[in-house]
């Protein structure tokens, strides 16, 4: 691997959406369970240290354990026990070299660090993303009733977000990325209400799958003027993949254009193309390929080639997509330093880019674009 570019090498990075880490020690099962997007890996396909991830972890990650790249797994494991949970997040979230969190709080399933311990643990600024269907899903248990769901969200809406910096749909978990480019009338928004809360209180999930109230959040997210993030693409068996390629979101990317408001494509893989298409054609759509890059490993490169073959470099934000192991905020900043150096030190023996213009592209993708998207530059 050669040396990083200098510049790329001293990004203080902006990952631009992330999660909370665990604060308990794992076992092996709950660590490699924590390496996958499947509920759980199976007896079947091995062990997830036998993919692009966990040679990734071995070779990356196993020096900032005082271990040799390439430690097995049994010697990685038994001395991530050895030093505890607490040590292992300072150390992991000490080296990547982030300068800024923009962290999702919609999803922390049992022992998961505080959004403020995450800026301790990272020595960075903290950041909140809000994600939409949290908000209605604690409006529903309120009981507000049909005729009064759409006012109530946009009160909580607004609570909610005094101090955030960005909100999240995860639409694609739920209904798919192809929701309509017009505004929900509100006749619509409380029939759909009224058939969700009846579901609810005939004993279903508070789960929002409903096509028009998911188009209604992300319109009272556009009206709230913050960024929207969308998860696009890639992620657990939860998703039907089909369902979550970003050019099904054209419609209502259209749409939202007047409004100036920030669309972000978050993940991508593999529709990772058709998001760099999507912001070199619309002035106010950004990509990322968070979670697909530590997954990736070795392959990670080619995904963020490909991402900027027609990406815009002012349309291009650094995100590790990290949940649960710190290790994941390792390996999403390692490779993603590695894969953009790899980048534009090709351009640069091309010919097809100064050192200067390459510093500026590295600063754009490492931190500038986020800065200037989100306003972190006035926080």
């Amino acid at each position: 691997m050669p040396p990083l570019l200098s510049s790329v090498e001293a990004l203080r990075l902006v990952d631009h959406h992330c999660h909370g880490v665990v604060s308990d020690d794992l076992d092996r099962n709950a660590f490699e369970s924590l390496l996958t997007e499947a509920e759980a890996p199976g007896p079947l396909g091995g062990t997830l240290f036998d993919s692009q991830i966990g040679f990734a972890v071995r070779r990356w990650c196993a020096p900032v354990l005082d271990l040799p790249p390439h430690a097995s797994p049994e010697d990685y494991l038994r001395r991530r026990a050895e030093l505890g949970a607490a040590e292992v997040n300072h150390r992991f979230l000490r080296t990547a070299g982030i300068e800024a969190l923009c962290v999702d709080t919609g999803f922390a399933p049992g022992s998961i660090v505080s959004f403020s311990e995450m800026g301790a643990l990272a020595d960075a600024s903290v950041h909140e993303i809000v994600r939409l269907e949290q908000v209605a899903e604690e409006v529903a248990a309120a009981g507000p009733g049909a005729e009064g769901f759409a006012d109530a969200f946009r009160t909580r809406l607004h609570e909610r977000t005094a101090s955030a910096v960005g909100l999240k749909s995860i639409a694609a978990y739920r209904v798919g990325l192809a929701l309509p480019g017009e505004r929900p009338a509100e006749a619509e928004v409380t029939a759909a209400a009224g058939r969700w809360l009846a579901s609810i209180e005939a004993g279903g999930p508070v789960r929002l799958a409903d096509p028009t109230l998911q188009a209604f959040l992300v319109w009272c997210g556009v009206d709230r003027g913050l960024p929207i993030q969308f998860h696009v693409g890639y992620g657990d068996a939860d998703v039907d993949l089909h369902r979550c390629d970003p050019l099904l979101l054209t419609d209502l990317i259209r749409a939202v254009e007047p409004s100036g408001t920030p669309i972000l494509l978050l993940h991508n893989y593999p529709f990772h193309r058709h998001a760099g298409y999507l912001a070199q054609v619309f002035p106010h759509v950004f990509v990322d390929v968070g979670l697909a890059t530590h997954n990736l490993g070795h392959g990670a490169p080619a995904l963020i080639a490909e991402t900027l073959e027609l990406a815009p470099f002012g349309k291009f934000l650094f995100s590790s997509d990290a949940f649960g192991l710190p290790e994941l905020y390792h390996l999403g900043t390692l490779l993603f330093r590695q894969g953009l150096s790899g980048f534009l030190r090709s351009g640069l023996d091309d010919e097809a880019w100064t050192e200067d213009d390459a510093d500026r592209i590295a600063r754009l993708a490492g931190g500038e674009n986020a800065r200037r998207v989100y306003g972190l530059e006035t926080r």
